[in-house]
């Protein structure tokens, strides 16, 4: 699904990333760690087009998009969600997520008529906010959802763009800890509905342990471990990369 070789990317003197390989399959679920300045969301940036590599290679399902903007990515299959959530606050749920499918479809701006009108994207919008446990949220705006709710609208939106491939940057972060895995739960259940390969961005490790099927750690701007979530855990190396702990 997903190939990265030899990519490297700097900012002035400060190396970032520096030759990382790596390769998501389908329908795979894989985290990303790594500690505060390791350049995980560099590498979120640089798949989704948001930034261009230094050097090395990006394929996609064998295509390669090393050098394709954002635009030409998110036609591809590739979606992501932020940090920060991207919510059209002032709008309605399900305008949030019929906003996308339109945008995907490229009629966004473009109406010549009401919106709700459209009854295929319209059920289609629905559809996925059925799926995300949002349903009952529809008509309500984005803005008074709760911050978990938010985080799953985001996912939501990623969908509606038609993804193949999602990156989650921080799925859970700024979600209080009792809703966490409610808001995982949900997103994860929808994720392996329509089997996408998925990276996951995260650094709760309880969230790791139950939701992927494979974890990698970035440290100094390389790939340190990559493996099973238990056997990546137990290494020394990552204890001490991620915990500042050893044996």
């Amino acid at each position: 699904m997903l190939q990265v070789t030899q990519l490297s990317k700097s900012f002035g003197q400060f190396m970032v990333l520096y030759n990382v390989n790596f390769a998501v399959k389908e329908n795979e679920v894989v985290a990303l760690l790594g500690p505060n300045g390791a350049g995980k969301t560099t590498m979120v940036n640089l798949i989704s087009g948001h930034l261009r590599p230094d050097s090395g290679k990006i394929m996609l399902s064998g295509k390669d998009i090393t050098g394709a903007p954002p635009h030409v990515r998110i036609a591809l299959g590739i979606a992501r969600n932020f940090q920060i959530t991207q919510l059209f606050e002032e709008l309605t749920v399900l305008d949030n997520v019929r906003n996308c499918i339109f945008s995907v479809e490229g009629r966004s701006g473009r109406f010549f008529k009401p919106a709700s009108s459209y009854e295929r994207v319209t059920a289609e919008a629905l559809d996925i906010l059925e799926t995300f446990n949002l349903a009952d949220f529809a008509g309500e705006m984005a803005e008074g959802l709760s911050e978990g709710d938010k985080k799953i609208l985001d996912t939501a939106m990623a969908f509606a763009l038609k993804a193949n491939f999602l990156l989650l940057d921080e799925p859970t972060s700024g979600v209080a800890t009792a809703d966490k895995f409610k808001v995982m739960d949900t997103i994860i259940t929808a994720i392996q509905e329509r089997g996408t390969a998925t990276l996951i961005i995260e650094h709760d490790m309880d969230i790791v342990a139950e939701y992927t099927h494979r974890v990698m750690v970035l440290s100094e701007g390389h790939i340190l471990a990559d493996g099973a979530s238990a056997e990546v855990m137990a290494d020394k190396q990552v204890k001490e990369t991620l915990f500042g702990v050893s044996d």
